[in-house]
């Protein structure tokens, strides 16, 4: 029985079991499974390297594992070395190859192609940096926001893309971008917390959360795409805000079944049964 699985961030299981477990149903491949593994940063590579001898077939890679990922694979696509992470691993012949299935995440989730689009990009982890690319190799004008300037400056010169300025940051003006994407963590508590008030107020008093990203509500509007790779039982702040102001909102589930659908194709050869894995990651029931 070929078996498949995600290591990384506890969130991350939540989701992408039920996904890939329905998607893998729906194609008739019964005899195929798809788990959630616990790995520490420390014990990554030698769990990924013991694996394939176990009957796994390949894996995703969440935070934080994704340059690890790539660090252990035996080769990689030509995308996953130039973004400097992956998020899939496939094994085959004894050796491990290294994807990145990110970049179709964020692009094919997008309700529009980015070229010509002005769009910032906030973090600087694996996600912010596949992110980075694919927009920036599809045409966009790309822009980064780390809250440690340092990183993003780092992370501007190697992608050759421009840095969020100094003055547009302290103005918390986000106004003049057409995408505007969170790759940070911000978001990622409130997202899955129980506790988390249903509706959020449109005058922008509740979305505190923002003031650790540069983006305020009232900066939003209806002409932008927003996209928030946070993804959990809660809509994120970000998501409120940019729902209440009029853009076209992404959300981290959308992303992750784009992502998801892709890595499947990888492993199986099989064309992903996108509505399927859409209600699986939302807990919807079929049918």
């Amino acid at each position: 029985m070929p078996r498949l699985a995600v290591l990384g961030h506890p969130v991350a299981h939540s989701r992408s079991p039920a996904m890939q477990n329905a998607a893998l149903a729906e194609l008739g491949l019964s005899d195929w499974s798809y788990g959630a593994i616990d790995v520490a940063p420390q014990d990554f590579e030698r769990l990924v390297r013991s694996l394939p001898g176990d009957g796994f077939a390949g894996v995703n890679a969440t935070v934080p594992h994704k340059l690890a990922a790539l660090a252990a694979a035996d080769h990689a696509t030509d995308a996953a070395r130039a973004i400097g992470a992956a998020n899939t691993l496939s094994f085959a012949d004894g050796r491990i190859g290294a994807a990145n299935t990110d970049t179709a995440g964020v692009l094919d989730a997008l309700p529009r192609p980015p070229q010509g689009m002005r769009a910032l990009v906030m973090g600087a982890g694996g996600s912010a940096r596949a992110a980075i690319w694919a927009l920036r190799e599809s045409g966009a004008e790309v822009e980064i926001w780390n809250r440690t300037r340092a990183k993003a400056e780092t992370l501007a010169e190697e992608f050759g893309v421009g840095l969020m300025s100094t003055a547009r940051n302290e103005e918390r003006g986000t106004s003049s971008f057409d995408l505007v994407l969170n790759a940070t963590t911000v978001g990622l508590a409130e997202a899955n917390s129980d506790n988390t008030p249903e509706g959020q107020p449109l005058d922008g008093s509740g979305f505190g959360a923002l003031k650790s990203l540069p983006v305020a509500a009232d900066a939003l509007h209806a002409q932008q795409v927003v996209v928030d790779l946070v993804y959990g039982s809660n809509e994120t702040q970000l998501i409120a805000a940019a729902r209440a102001a009029g853009s076209a909102c992404v959300d981290g589930l959308d992303v992750l079944v784009a992502q998801g659908a892709a890595s499947l194709r990888l492993w199986t050869g099989a064309a992903p049964p996108l509505d399927v894995m859409r209600r699986a990651a939302r807990g919807e029931v079929a049918g």
